[in-house]
């Protein structure tokens, strides 16, 4: 059987427009995804949909296939996308209508049963993430384009395999590599040098969108069109495939995949083959992540410029004292950012940022009685005192949770273009997934001279959120940078280099197939992205802070 061509076109709601575009024009396809939900866009349109029960899908997925609908049509490319967010009739209603205005024939099918609001009051959003298979029915059946609400991101690429190929849930191998090579392409241009720790051996000002060619044994080559910008390489595989990820296995609503069995081969220029991908059955649950209004959140940001910034900054939280405490919001955070030097050439890098984050349920708590406080101090504190921003009212924030329901519990159902319903039963097995033992560690470098040195100069890392966890991969690219990264870095080594992570709870993985590392840090984003609990609120930038730690390289690796 001829291999399956998988494209993807967005990453996050907010991607590149033109995408949709450049990648059915771009060269041969099958089937074109795109990813619009992440853990932040579900409160979105959660919020969206308060004020628009009709609303609650992602509204520019409609305007991109407004421009390319027929031309994916004439192309025999089908389309599947989880935009559907928390309305996927509706928005399947609204292909439909458009496809009608402009005269395409094509079949629009929607999956659901995802939604589970009702079962958890007070939440904004409550949905179970939902596996391939209900898409896999909708293809079967015919389906042009797939419009789903909340499925793995995954799922995106396992529905059209297990469709195309025949495989069934007990085809937990194959699945397990549609399910890498999903995980590959779900962030779109991660895959291809964005966000790529040694960007600068490629040219990444426009990368072009990811494409797998799935074969029936689960195998698949990572590729993209031709001529279309950034670079596919083992590496930039690699990044991916540690992002947002845990242990060994991988476990999704389709399969666990075993992530410790991957194995990277670059094929060619552009060309990386993933093989070797074992597959175990599914757990019995499935997660569901919830949503709900946290509280209410104001910032004040002081701005200290010159000398006698500790001064400065300590006269600051003694004169808003008094206001705190009569306000009593129920948190207040203090950081000084330093982002002063001396001797500075410009007032801007003369500066620091002194940040005050107050939240509270109540929103006057932490409205302009509070912040209205700093700005009184404008003339009665440090010389060259100034705000970045007026006084405001608190603005709300969100916070993401998880639960588990077991999978017999939820009604996946596919809804096909003629109004059929066709339940999508459970997997028949299932297994508890439990991390492995840790892997055989190489042997170890042997002693010689080192140097004091970043660690980036050796390693690559990408990191990422899952609600308020964090997690950092780091992999070499080299047996003998493995043979030192493995035995130097440990989770005592990562607390001396990351200090925020003094405290919390700490979990190394180690994968010697990737040749990689991937930390596991509970709690660092709080209540996750939505409370803005933090700087880097998605720790998006952590595995850069961690490569630009020093600490002594055996000379031999520099």
């Amino acid at each position: 059987m001829t291999a399956l061509r998988v494209g993807n076109a967005s990453g996050f709601y907010g991607d590149r427009f033109d995408a949709l575009r450049e990648m059915l024009t771009g060269g041969d396809l099958d089937v074109l995804t795109g990813d619009y939900l992440a853990e932040l866009t579900m409160l979105i349109l959660g919020r969206d949909r308060l004020k628009d029960p009709s609303a609650g899908y992602a509204r520019t997925f409609l305007r991109q296939l407004e421009e390319c609908l027929g031309l994916a049509h004439d192309r025999g490319v089908r389309i599947v996308t989880n935009a559907g967010g928390l309305h996927p009739a509706g928005l399947a209603d609204a292909v439909r209508e458009l496809a009608g205005r402009l005269g395409v024939p094509v079949r629009v099918a929607h999956v659901e049963g995802d939604d589970l609001g009702p079962r958890y009051p007070g939440s904004l959003t409550a949905h179970a993430y939902l596996g391939g298979f209900g898409i896999a029915a909708c293809l079967r059946e015919g389906a042009d384009v797939v419009v789903t609400g909340r499925v793995t991101d995954a799922a995106l690429v396992t529905g059209p395999a297990a469709a195309h190929f025949g495989w069934g849930p007990a085809d937990h191998d194959r699945l397990a590599g549609a399910v890498v090579a999903g995980h590959v392409l779900e962030c779109g241009t991660q895959a291809t040098g964005g966000n790529y720790a040694f960007f600068r051996e490629g040219d990444v000002r426009r990368p072009g969108f990811p494409l797998a060619e799935l074969h029936a044994d689960g195998t698949c080559v990572i590729t993209k069109h031709p001529g279309t910008g950034g670079f596919v390489d083992v590496g930039t595989v690699t990044a991916q495939l540690l992002y947002e990820t845990g242990g060994a296995r991988y476990a999704g609503p389709d399969v666990t995949a075993r992530l410790d069995t991957v194995r990277l081969t670059q094929e060619g220029p552009d060309r990386v083959r993933i093989t070797g991908v074992r597959g175990e059955a599914p757990p019995p649950t499935l997660k569901v992540g919830r949503t709900r209004l946290g509280g209410f959140r104001n910032e004040v940001v002081f701005v200290l410029t010159g000398l006698d910034v500790e001064a400065k900054a300590a006269l600051v939280r003694e004169q808003m004292a008094e206001a705190l405490a009569a306000s009593r919001p129920a948190e207040a955070r203090w950081d000084l950012v330093r982002t002063d030097r001396p001797d500075a050439g410009t007032e801007e890098t003369a500066s620091a940022l002194l940040r005050l984050v107050v939240r509270d349920p109540d929103q006057a708590t932490v409205g302009r009685a509070l912040t209205g406080a700093a700005v009184e101090l404008a003339l009665a504190s440090y010389p060259g005192f100034h705000v970045l921003a007026p006084p405001g009212k608190g603005s709300p924030y969100g916070v993401f949770e998880t639960a588990y329901v077991p999978r017999e519990d939820v009604g996946h159902v596919a809804v096909l273009d003629d109004g059929r319903r066709v339940p999508v039963p459970p997997a028949a097995g299932t297994l508890v997934p439990r991390d492995l033992p840790e892997a055989e560690l190489p042997e170890p470098l042997p002693p010689g001279p080192v140097r004091r040195a970043p660690l980036g100069l050796v390693a690559g890392a990408r990191s990422g959120d899952k609600g308020g966890d964090a997690n950092v991969g780091v992999w070499t690219r080299t047996d003998e940078a493995w043979r030192w990264l493995a035995h130097t870095l440990t989770v005592d080594r990562l607390r001396e280099l990351l200090p925020e992570t003094q405290g919390l709870t700490v979990t190394r993985h180690v994968l010697p197939g990737l040749r990689a590392l991937n930390f596991v840090v509970e709690g660092l984003l709080g209540a996750g992205v939505a409370s803005r609990h933090r700087f880097d609120p998605q720790a998006k930038a952590l595995g850069e802070w961690l490569r630009s730690r020093h600490l002594d390289i055996p000379e031999v690796l520099l």
